[in-house]
């Protein structure tokens, strides 16, 4: 059994058929890439917020033994400092009321992703 001339290759309508395909699949993932790596990059964002957490929690408890009285909103972000850079990220550091910090980050140029939290001094 051998194969005639006019039966080699693929018709044209095979290659269509394969390019939709093809196609339907490349609409689907794509975007679920990119939504992905967004998330991925707030995710870090967010790790960056909770370093930036434990850096006031450590501040708060070193100015509270060594003045014996637990330290306010301001003094606590002056020990951290009001911006401060974790890795790819700045965080912001500012006072939202008497007992609450707000912490921001956003990643340096060419590093995208951003997240925010609060903070609550100890009572």
């Amino acid at each position: 059994m051998s194969l005639r001339g006019s039966q080699k290759g693929f018709t044209l309508i095979e290659l269509v058929a394969i390019i939709v395909i093809l196609s339907i699949f490349a609409s689907i993932a794509v975007p679920k890439y990119y939504d992905l790596t967004r998330e991925a990059k707030n995710r870090a964002a967010l790790q960056a917020v909770m370093e930036g957490k434990a850096r006031l929690a450590m501040s708060y408890a070193r100015l509270f033994l060594e003045d014996g009285l637990p330290p306010d909103a301001v003094n606590v972000v002056n020990a951290v400092g009001a911006t401060t850079s974790i890795g790819d990220y700045t965080l912001n550091f500012a006072m939202v009321d008497p007992s609450t910090i707000r912490i921001d980050a956003s990643g340096r140029p060419g590093v995208e992703g951003a997240n925010s939290a609060l903070w609550l001094l100890p009572q």
